[in-house]
């Protein structure tokens, strides 16, 4: 596949990331790109600038693991930068067929036991997808999230949600950080799997309709969504300060099991309790919005 565009925009986004000073350079004299030179991510990654210019330019094909290695030490590339260098490289060698992702029709199919399974949890849940479809989530997890299940003609989406509902404003307190997030998640999937439709519709959908999205895919961040804090302000209970955790499901890995906790008898677990009792007086219709019982 060519991928060239792909791999050029990554590496050089990356450089532009790294200063001097972050890489032990030298920093005298007037500099006139953002973050390293050329040469010096060549002189750190141990190859010429002529090399190097070549492989920025996007010629991945060939390369080998210990050339890939060089450019992420040079570069200071994350885990999961490094995982979609890699990813990159194998899809410019044609080498990642065996391992792309099997076709999944354009609507997952939630087994019964696994929304059982939600279902058993007092504790927010939600089921997602690489597209961040919310495909399944228990009550308290339709609860929580009731402002992206308020339009019944549309299934929740959150990142429509993030960049073209206003109500996101206001659940997430720290929008810019939940916006970058979320880009970073489906840039991380559009790695995984370049060839998904649905995630290329998607893109193009939100590139469109939002200036925020599209300046933040143009930054092509990725990232490792596995676990952290994030802090929620639900139009019923307030503020929420919750740990979360993802897991990866072995018989459906294109599907991500994300659980919220609070720090017990914190303000977040008394406003859990309420959110609990809010919503056994409500109800949020897995496609729909919700209603007073």
């Amino acid at each position: 596949m060519d991928n060239r565009a792909e791999v050029r925009d990554f590496l050089t986004t990356r450089r532009a990331k790294i200063t001097p000073e972050q890489a032990g350079l030298p920093t005298a004299g007037q500099r006139r790109v953002k973050g390293l030179r050329r040469s010096e991510v060549a002189a750190l990654a141990g190859m010429s600038v002529e090399y190097y210019a070549k492989l920025e330019r996007g010629t991945l094909a060939g390369v080998s693991a210990g050339v890939l290695d060089a450019i992420a030490r040079a570069l200071r590339l994350d885990d999961a930068e490094r995982a979609h260098l890699v990813r990159l490289a194998q899809e410019a060698n044609g080498s990642n067929a065996i391992l792309r992702p099997r076709r999944r029709p354009r609507q997952w199919a939630v087994r019964p036991s696994l929304q059982w399974s939600l279902d058993t949890m007092n504790t927010p849940a939600i089921l997602v997808n690489n597209r961040s479809d919310m495909l399944a989530a228990n009550h308290l997890g339709r609860a929580m999230y009731s402002d992206a299940y308020a339009d019944p003609t549309c299934p929740p989406n959150i990142a429509r949600f993030a960049f073209l509902d206003s109500a996101a404003r206001r659940f997430y307190p720290d929008w810019d950080l939940a916006a970058d997030m979320t880009v970073a998640n489906l840039r991380t999937a559009a790695g995984k799997d370049p060839h998904d439709k649905g995630l290329h519709d998607l893109v193009g959908e939100l590139s469109t309709r939002s200036d925020d999205f599209r300046r933040r895919w143009g930054s092509h961040n990725v990232r490792t969504h596995a676990t952290g804090v994030k802090h929620f302000r639900h139009q019923v209970v307030g503020d929420l300060t919750l740990a979360w955790e993802s897991l990866d499901l072995r018989a459906e890995p294109d599907l991500t099991l994300t659980i919220y906790t609070a720090e017990p008898n914190s303000p977040s677990a008394h406003a859990l309790s309420l959110l609990a009792s809010w919503a056994l007086t409500s109800r949020t219709e897995p496609g729909g919005a919700t209603q007073r019982a």
